[in-house]
């Protein structure tokens, strides 16, 4: 059941963070729901970028036509989730005529899909003056899931200046400023915040950027979070990205967060033909040190048209898989492909 009562979090612009009022039922929401066959190793977070890609879904389609952007498992409830720009042409029941996709884009508006294991379309929402969806969480709950993403789209940017909570009713249409939506303030001022969630460890990611302070990365404890406790486990530069990369997806395990960078394909004559297999790098960082441990490039899916690195999430289970994901084909015909590596 969604919670009507939003609250927000004031955090700090140090290390500090303050605490306002959070309603109960949200802070007992999504209780520590046992992964079925997570296994404690698993909390370490570490995966070899070295081991091999394997192919878990290829070319399928999401609700609207865009780009995949990122996507999360929900490993109790055993689903997918993605989030993508919605679509233009599109109508919504409140308002006035079709909406092109330049504008959905600048407000901050977007679709999510929710997945069955195997890639087939269960369900949508509609998500208005939200952000980029360059990052999203999945928080299992009792008899739901809770969404974590980016909240309240900069007008300059289209991209999110809070991270937000809320739980995924389909066919639904959810506005930024809605009751039914919580809201967390990490930094005030900053810009570009993108979640990820550790359900596992009980660990909430949040990139965020201030001016003339760069990309960092703050880790907060999700149950604390929840609560208003917005004091960090680890705030640290972002490191490993270069200043000529896009970054296409962020995720946390344990003491490790994952990244994923890279561009979508040129034709021959361009910086990154499909003959050189595209130019997508994964990267994993130790958040106790700040220090960045591998990098490496990766071919995954490198025989897409198109290809384009779009989003990267951890599966757990028996065996915890590290997902990449990747968008091909034609503009208003996008689909999405994932690959994974497996836990050693």
């Amino acid at each position: 059941m969604i919670n009507r009562r939003a609250f927000v979090l004031a955090g700090a612009a140090g290390l500090a963070a303050a605490t306002t009022l959070t309603s109960p039922a949200i802070a007992a929401g999504a209780s520590r729901s046992a992964v079925p066959g997570a296994r404690t190793a698993a909390s370490d977070g570490r995966f070899d970028l070295t081991a091999p890609a394997v192919q878990y879904l290829r070319e399928k389609t999401l609700y609207n036509s865009t780009i995949l952007q990122s996507f999360a498992f929900d490993d109790v409830h055993r689903c997918i989730f993605a989030v993508q720009l919605m679509e233009g042409g599109i109508q919504l029941p409140d308002e006035p005529g079709p909406v092109s996709g330049g504008d959905r884009s600048a407000r901050g508006d977007m679709c999510l899909t929710r997945l069955g294991l195997g890639g087939e379309q269960l369900g949508h929402m509609y998500l208005r003056g939200f952000g980029h969806g360059a990052s999203i969480g999945v928080e299992p709950g009792s008899g739901t899931s809770y969404i974590w993403t980016e909240a309240d789209a900069n007008p300059d940017s289209g991209y999110g200046t809070a991270v937000a909570r809320f739980s995924y009713v389909d066919g639904a249409v959810l506005d930024s400023g809605s009751s039914a939506v919580d809201k967390i303030y990490v930094v005030p001022g900053s810009t570009s915040n993108r979640p990820a969630v550790d359900v596992l460890n009980r660990r909430l990611l949040v990139q965020y950027m201030v001016p003339d302070g760069g990309y960092r990365y703050r880790v907060l404890d999700l149950d604390r979070a929840k609560r208003g406790d917005l004091r960090p486990l680890f705030d640290i530069p972002r490191v490993g990205i270069d200043d000529t990369e896009t970054p296409q997806g962020v995720a946390i395990l344990g003491d490790h967060v994952y990244q994923m960078t890279g561009t979508h394909y040129t034709d021959e004559s361009g910086d990154n033909p499909p003959s050189g297999h595209g130019n997508a790098y994964l990267s994993r960082v130790h958040l106790p040190t700040s220090r960045l441990e591998q990098r490496i490039r990766t071919e995954a899916a490198y025989s897409l048209d198109y290809r384009e690195p779009e989003g990267i999430a951890i599966q757990l289970g028996p065996s915890p898989r590290l997902h990449l994901g990747f968008a091909s084909g034609v503009a208003g015909a996008r689909k999405y492909t994932l690959y994974y590596k497996s836990q050693s």
